[in-house]
């Protein structure tokens, strides 16, 4: 059975137990839309990627997603979650409320926009719209052309899609950072923050860009501040390559020269 906004708190919501059916008002709010939420108002989203449900479409769906995410939901794949392919191949946790088959991005979409309370019927077409643009940019800045990539960005943010900001902000302000505006990569870092900053799924590479654009700025304590924050939200990133760079870039310039 398909997704729509409408008909998706009537009929594809199934409790996992109890027989007792869940309130389609269980997500009619944002469970964390203000800086001050507490981590224990996440909402979790896992999507089946088991082969018989990736051929008609999951692995769309949870990039889909994964793209247009809120801060405070966090989308995982998982397992199969009934009859592989004919069942539900979404659970809303921590509610356990199930979602019909869900196999094309906009379905997805409109999957989001219930789960974070989004009366607006053209929130889910904004979000994929944004998405796009966001999409497009990185793959510019993958072939260097982050000026195109910049002008991408700032026409996803001027859609304002109700999911996802964080990331394009990130995006452009690494974007910007590369075109030598220092000034407006580090406004865009702290705006990723502030959409984000008390999630660390969604935070920990806000920190690194800001940790790249002070560096860029010679502001070597505020850089090593802002690395240690997105390490201590995330340590499994004290192995990856990357972040090894920075850091041994950072202690060069931490160190002072040897003039013996």
């Amino acid at each position: 059975m398909e997704v729509s906004l409408s008909s998706l708190g009537k009929n594809l919501l199934s409790p996992k137990s109890n027989g007792a059916s869940k309130q389609a008002n269980k997500y009619t709010t944002p469970k964390a839309a203000s800086a001050s939420a507490s981590a224990s108002e996440k909402i979790e989203i896992r999507v089946c990627t088991n082969q018989t449900c990736r051929r008609q479409g999951s692995m769309d769906v949870f990039q889909v997603l994964s793209g247009i995410a809120p801060p405070y939901v966090t989308v995982k794949s998982c397992g199969c979650l009934g009859k592989c392919g004919a069942g539900p191949n979404i659970v809303i946790l921590p509610e356990a409320v199930f979602v019909g088959h869900c196999g094309i991005p906009s379905k997805a979409a409109d999957t989001m926009s219930y789960v974070c309370g989004v009366d607006d019927v053209n929130s889910g077409k904004i979000c994929l719209e944004a998405l796009s643009l966001r999409t497009r940019a990185e793959d510019d800045m993958g072939r260097g052309d982050f000026s195109h990539a910049n002008s991408l960005l700032s026409k996803a943010i001027d859609l304002k899609p109700f999911g996802g900001v964080h990331i394009i902000y990130k995006d452009r302000s690494t974007a910007r950072l590369a075109m030598g505006d220092i000034t407006g990569a580090l406004e865009d870092a702290k705006e990723a923050l502030i959409i984000a900053p008390y999630y660390p799924e969604a935070s920990v590479l806000a920190y690194i860009c800001e940790g790249d654009v002070l560096m860029a700025m010679d502001k070597f304590d505020a850089a090593k501040e802002s690395f240690s924050i997105a390490l201590e939200l995330d340590p499994s990133i004290r192995r990856a390559k990357s972040f090894k760079a920075r850091i041994t870039k950072l202690q060069e310039k931490l160190t002072p020269p040897n003039l013996g």
